[in-house]
């Protein structure tokens, strides 16, 4: 999936570049895009007493965004287990690579605290 966005000013730092932690902001909203395209809800699942939540991060910064450069996320996914869930996201302007992630996901039961078998969660279709 591909997901058009532009940089605001208050993003920025005072160098005048895209706070890195902004760029994780960009890249969740991305996932869950990517989630309801694919018919998972956050709130419903929460409902029903189920959580995705991030378990494992990395992040490789190789350019900078400034103020009003339009740019997009591309969001592709993976099993990594029957319990994790693998997002390879990139992050380009133009056709220029700015910055590479890989998230692993997870749900957990709320009532157990326990990890759920991720396919039996979002769906044997989801991939």
């Amino acid at each position: 999936m591909k997901l058009e966005f532009e940089v605001r000013d208050y993003e920025c730092d005072v160098q005048g570049i895209v706070n890195n932690a902004v760029y994780i902001q960009y890249l969740e909203h991305a996932r869950h895009k990517f989630l309801l395209e694919k018919q998972v809800n956050f709130v419903d699942l929460s409902k029903q007493g189920k959580n995705l939540v991030v378990h494992e991060a990395s992040y490789t910064y190789h350019k900078s965004l400034k103020p009003d450069d339009k740019f997009y996320i591309v969001t592709e996914v993976e099993l990594g287990s029957k319990l994790k869930i693998i997002f390879n996201q990139k992050i380009f302007r133009d056709s220029e690579l700015i910055l590479t992630a890989i998230v692993i996901g997870v749900c957990i039961d709320k009532n157990s605290n326990k990890i759920s078998k991720i396919l039996d969660i979002l769906g044997p279709n989801f991939l």
